[in-house]
């Protein structure tokens, strides 16, 4: 008879925790920290990828959309140099603050550490960063959006080949890379394991900062890559069930150093080299209903318990 049984007690579940929460309200642009988040089943995180800029030559109509390959939009794979314009989004308002980072020396690699202030406060600078040149622009006004065209084409240059047009989803459109697959898959939740991260650093030789891979909810206390083998299984976040859909694919906006907007670690060269995947990371879809907040509980699917590091 073990000591909790003994004592008539009955042992803790094996769980690991969640992080930190983030929504992307503009495709491609900065990462926004959340307090809490609001899950609702079949439904994204509120508020992400709510807005896209499209390229030159896009055609997309807000009132009929239909789902584009995502480099029919300005994005981090195609166009590195986004990432230094910070920005932060007040959805009450429509007020859109953004500015040029200049100068940054920060070099943490928790998503904690990563763009601070809550939605609307202001341009998400990190510690030792410097903004330049920042705006204030309503994005309900067409002189608002054209003053973010003009100011991201300035930040780009040529190579995008002309002013980007802002567009925003209406109804359940949203601008996920995954809209392909259907509904559920374009309201899906992206969800990073921090001790994954953790591990392709050490195998890198230098610091990961899991921006890179711009999920919405960071968890940790999970065996490095257990998450992989997740697949159509069911889940705890906190009081919430969600089941996760597939692994993520990366693409090459990982290779951007979301601090300084330069391409420094062939993050797809590492994880094929070092694990034989470019996979980091997992959708789900919410199956019920709760508010998520960082400390929350991260329940792994039964039989799964295993996969909870000791001490979690």
């Amino acid at each position: 008879m073990d000591a909790s049984s003994e004592a008539g007690t009955t042992a803790s579940p094996a769980v690991g925790r969640v992080v930190r929460l983030f929504r992307y309200p503009l495709k491609g642009m900065t990462p926004e920290a959340l307090p809490e988040v609001p899950l609702h089943p079949g439904d994204s995180v509120p508020g992400d990828r709510m807005f896209a800029l499209a390229r030159p030559d896009t055609m997309f109509d807000e009132e009929d959309p239909e789902v584009l390959p995502k480099t029919r939009f300005v994005m981090l794979q195609k166009d590195e140099a986004l990432a230094r314009i910070r920005s932060s989004f007040d959805p009450a308002s429509g007020m859109l603050t953004f500015g040029l980072c200049e100068q940054t020396a920060h070099t943490g690699d928790v998503p904690g550490d990563g763009p601070g202030g809550g939605p609307g406060d202001g341009p998400a600078a990190r510690p030792g960063d410097r903004l330049v040149d920042v705006r204030r622009v309503d994005l309900n006004t067409p002189a608002g959006r054209a003053e973010l065209e003009d100011y991201v084409l300035a930040v780009l240059g040529s190579r995008l080949g002309g002013r980007p047009r802002l567009v925003a989803a209406r109804g359940r459109h949203r601008f996920t890379d995954t809209g392909a697959g259907g509904d559920t898959f374009m309201h899906a939740i992206s969800v990073i394991n921090l001790a994954s991260v953790r591990d392709l650093a050490e195998r890198v030789g230098e610091p990961v900062d899991p921006l890179r891979f711009r999920a919405n909810v960071y968890i940790d206390g999970i065996a490095p890559w257990a998450e992989l083998g997740w697949a159509g299984l069911e889940l705890g976040l906190g009081a919430a069930r969600a089941r996760v859909l597939a692994r993520t694919p990366r693409c090459a906006a990982t290779t951007v150093n979301p601090e300084t907007g330069i391409r420094d670690i062939r993050i797809l060269k590492e994880l094929s080299s070092n694990y034989g995947h470019t996979d980091c990371g997992v959708y789900v879809t919410m199956l019920t209903e709760a508010i998520l907040r960082p400390g929350d509980p991260l329940t792994p699917p039964d039989g799964r318990e295993e996969d909870v590091l000791c001490g979690s």
